[in-house]
């Protein structure tokens, strides 16, 4: 920030954190952060305004760069990115307030425009900074449910079993591929069990996913066998005239299994 906007926060910095630090304690209550104690909040506004005092003496850069791993560790911590926006505004109207007792006009209006600049570049900054933060949590939290959503259970040795529930779409479909030919790999599996019990529609572009991870699960040794399909999945996959007769299905998972252990010469024995 300029030269003549430190000098001036500088020389009204006691009079400024008394105002600000009054509009702070007014937007708590706007945003609901009454939970928090009162020593709490004391603590984390007086850090808060130090932070922003010191970072007003910096090039806009090296602002950013002074108040982000505050902010980012509070908003961390639970504190909504709106305290930090809103108290940054509050502070452009604080200095307005201060400045407004000068008495040159064109020195106010001077000050005034270089801070509501330095303002609203540091709040652009806040926001973007914390949308992208939270666009890769939101991915990794996605990426982490769809690798949840297709998994592969070894239920006996040279066995396995895939459970699919919900919608397939090409995103999952392709997930679903590499998690069986890696499960195949890694779990030795000579027999895999693909459950659609919980898939509610099987169309015309779900069949030919499952058909080619099959296949894909055949190139590599081993066979599949799908299973769940119920009496109305049945009659789709007729009314389509899906052709599903390149590996074997079972109407419930108990019957893929014993399918399953006979294909390697074992059988379930009741005791």
């Amino acid at each position: 920030m300029e030269s003549f906007i430190v000098s001036f926060v500088n020389e009204k910095k006691d009079e400024l954190v008394k105002q600000w630090e009054s509009e702070l304690h007014e937007i708590r209550s706007e945003i609901y952060l009454d939970k928090i104690s009162d020593d709490l909040f004391l603590r984390t506004s007086q850090e808060f305004m130090e932070h922003t005092f010191a970072a007003i003496q910096t090039s806009q850069q090296e602002a950013g760069e002074r108040l982000a791993p505050f902010t980012e560790r509070l908003i961390q911590g639970g504190w909504p990115l709106i305290y930090f926006t809103k108290g940054l505004q509050a502070f452009r109207r604080t200095v307005l307030a201060v400045l407004a007792e000068e008495k040159d006009l064109q020195q106010v209006l001077k000050y005034f425009y270089e801070v509501e600049e330095w303002v609203d570049r540091m709040v652009n900054e806040l926001v973007h900074d914390y949308t992208g933060s939270w666009e890769d949590t939101i991915e990794m939290q996605k990426l982490s449910l769809l690798e949840l959503s297709a998994p592969l259970m070894p239920v006996f040795e040279g066995v396995t079993v895939m459970p699919l529930i919900g919608t397939i779409d090409t995103q999952r479909a392709k997930l679903i591929m590499e998690n069986l030919l890696d499960g195949v790999i890694k779990h030795r599996s000579q027999v895999v069990l693909i459950d659609i019990t919980g898939v509610p529609v099987v169309d015309t572009m779900v069949a030919h996913h499952i058909i080619q991870a099959a296949e894909a699960v055949r190139l590599v040794g081993a066979q599949c066998i799908l299973v769940g399909i119920r009496p109305e999945i049945a009659q789709t996959i007729v009314n389509l005239g899906i052709n599903l007769q390149q590996f074997p299905t079972k109407s419930t998972l108990q019957k893929g299994i014993e399918a399953a252990l006979e294909q390697l010469g074992k059988k379930m024995v009741d005791k």
